[in-house]
């Protein structure tokens, strides 16, 4: 809640203005039973059509005054709940963008997507109802109780019992839905985690008709959270239904005495009116505190579940005082290698076994690497160690001379063009999503690239050149048309360190060679890691690694593996015929 109040104090005038106003329009309600009162006991009685006629303008005075007041309360309110809420998800989406890769694999993103979303809509209605309600309800719940007295002090009495009685009935549903409130939103993350798995997983689960099995996987995740909405819902109902009865019964209360005292000539018929008219605000205002209650319930929840997410720190950040090569370091491109790794490990976040484990290896400036190896070998942990995506456990990755942890990730990031696993493309022109890689990129820049990435000769057929529209995750394109187009945008900046992370996998063997021989010709000084399962892919390059359960068993050409690391020939063995892995190898 702190960091709630923190945002709220950025619109102080709002936030104080708005419950003002609406206790202004709750006082003005607070004299309404006095005015019906007059209008019964002097206007009725005495048959004075002025009287009522001024008392009548007097009623439409009051509500023409509460109207205004009530709308301008809900002015600030709304704008301060929507300045808040606009605040909080701006801040906490750019605090998303500053968690590692291993903070996002742990959070995970139909968390996150939730608490962007419903969570911050539901702080957002809970900050509009506070500024609304919070105040003006009990004040009008007491204010009535006073009026009362000053009515008639014996009839007071009731409100004096009734409304202790009450509040311990809100308030102690409130204390036992507050935690089932919790589990509810704790429920909708998984329907959400299961939802998103299905749709991003729908051809997958049709190519193997498992419609019906993840029908019911859904339906079990669903009716688990229908069944906790359905308790808590229980719960929270007994709220109206209990404040109704005590609040009739007090009704009755106070008219039965009422009328004794008419009767008696103590007060007035009118007074009477007056004091149910007090009972029935009361009776308003409690239905509406209590409905805020639970809106205030859920809305903490919320909010202590974004505050959690604000909560993680991110793992990788610029060091104190990191400086990489500005610092008197401007050694890049002399007799240094680009890239050394050091005797590294690496473990993910919660795993029990190491994924990587004493990895070293060099790499000068200019070369180009093979990376091979099974699935889960740490191919890809390999690469993402230097652009430093994670961190290591221990040893050292070093980019031209410097620790990868002693460079700022900008200017570090600034030098590596990566080309994940999975081609990611963004809603918008093929020009937009071409200058990702370099914000001022010309158009003679960008079709060079998509030449050297063979995407060139598709682009041209689609006639529409660099404004061809590209739809959300290029859904508009075949995957081997995304891979070319990624390769690309990361061939657009003219890195240093090139990464190609399996990224050629959709394209056919004749494309792909095409590929690889424009990198080689045209990528220059520029230093490249290709990852592949092909043995075709990275069969040219300079050096070749090959990784087994997180070790490296073979380093050197592909002639030198074929000789000496059993593994790497069994791979050869499983792509090419028996004769052309012989003669590679003499």
């Amino acid at each position: 809640m702190k960091r709630l109040l923190g945002y709220l104090s950025h619109y102080k005038l709002e936030s104080i203005m708005g419950p003002l106003f609406k206790m202004l329009e709750a006082s003005f309600e607070l004299f309404v039973p006095l005015v019906v009162a007059n209008m019964i006991d002097v206007g009725i009685r005495n048959q004075d059509i002025g009287y009522i006629f001024k008392m009548g303008g007097v009623l439409i005075l009051l509500g023409v005054i509460g109207l205004a007041c009530a709308l301008t309360a809900q002015y600030f309110a709304a704008k301060t709940a929507v300045s808040v809420a606009s605040g909080l998800r701006k801040d906490l989406f750019s605090h998303i963008t500053h968690l590692s890769y291993g903070e996002i694999d742990t959070v995970g993103t139909s968390t996150l997507i939730t608490r962007m979303t419903s969570d911050i809509n539901q702080v957002q209605t809970g900050i509009n109802m506070v500024l609304r309600l919070f105040l003006r309800s009990p004040f009008v719940v007491f204010g009535a109780m006073v009026m009362a007295f000053t009515v008639n002090v014996q009839a007071a009495l009731i409100f004096v019992v009734v409304i202790p009685l009450l509040s311990l009935v809100v308030f102690g549903i409130l204390l036992i839905s507050m935690p089932l409130y919790k589990k509810v939103q704790k429920q909708l993350d998984q329907v959400m985690l299961t939802t998103r798995e299905n749709l991003l997983g729908v051809r997958v689960i049709r190519a193997f008709n498992r419609q019906k099995s993840e029908t019911a996987r859904f339906e079990e995740e669903n009716n688990l959270l229908v069944r906790f909405q359905v308790f808590v819902g229980k719960i929270s109902a007994l709220l109206n239904p209990i404040t109704y009865v005590m609040i009739q019964f007090a009704t009755i209360a106070v008219i039965w005495i009422g009328a004794r005292q008419v009767d008696g000539g103590v007060i007035t018929q009118g007074k009477v009116v007056a004091l149910v008219n007090y009972m029935s605000q009361i009776l308003i205002e409690l239905i509406k505190l209590a409905n805020l209650i639970i809106t205030i319930s859920k809305s903490i929840a919320c909010m202590n579940r974004v505050d959690s997410i604000f909560c993680v720190e991110p793992s990788i950040r610029d060091r104190e005082g990191a400086k990489g090569q500005t610092g008197g370091k401007e050694n890049a491109g002399s007799s240094l290698p680009k890239v050394v790794f050091d005797q590294v490990s690496f473990l993910y976040a919660g795993a029990k076994e190491e994924s990587l484990s004493d990895i070293s290896f060099t790499v000068e400036k200019g070369e180009t690497i093979g990376i091979i190896g099974g699935t889960g070998s740490g191919k890809s942990t390999v690469v993402n160690l230097i652009p430093r995506f994670y961190d290591i456990a221990f040893g050292s990755v070093k980019v031209d001379g410097v620790d990868v942890r002693e460079y700022p990730l900008e200017e570090l990031r600034g030098k590596i063009g990566v080309v994940p696993q999975k081609s990611v493309l963004f809603q918008g022109s093929l020009r937009e999503n071409m200058q990702w890689g370099k914000k001022d990129a010309a158009d003679e820049e960008i079709y060079q690239a998509l030449d050297i990435a063979q995407a060139r000769e598709f682009v041209d057929s689609k006639k529409k050149g660099l404004e061809l529209p590209i739809e959300q995750g290029g859904r508009n394109l075949s995957g081997g048309q995304k891979q070319r187009l990624t390769i690309a945008r990361a061939l657009v900046r003219r890195p240093e360190i090139l990464i190609l992370d399996d990224s050629a996998s959709a394209l056919d063997f004749a494309t792909d060679a095409k590929l690889q021989k424009a990198l080689k010709e045209h990528t220059g000084d520029m230093t490249v890691f290709l990852v592949s399962q092909r043995a075709a892919t990275i069969k040219n390059a300079d050096q070749i690694l090959v990784l087994d359960d997180g070790r490296l068993v073979g380093k050197g050409t592909h002639r030198e593996l074929l000789n000496s690391c059993q593994l790497y020939r069994e791979i050869c063995l499983s792509q090419f015929s028996k004769e052309e892995v012989e003669r590679d190898g003499q």
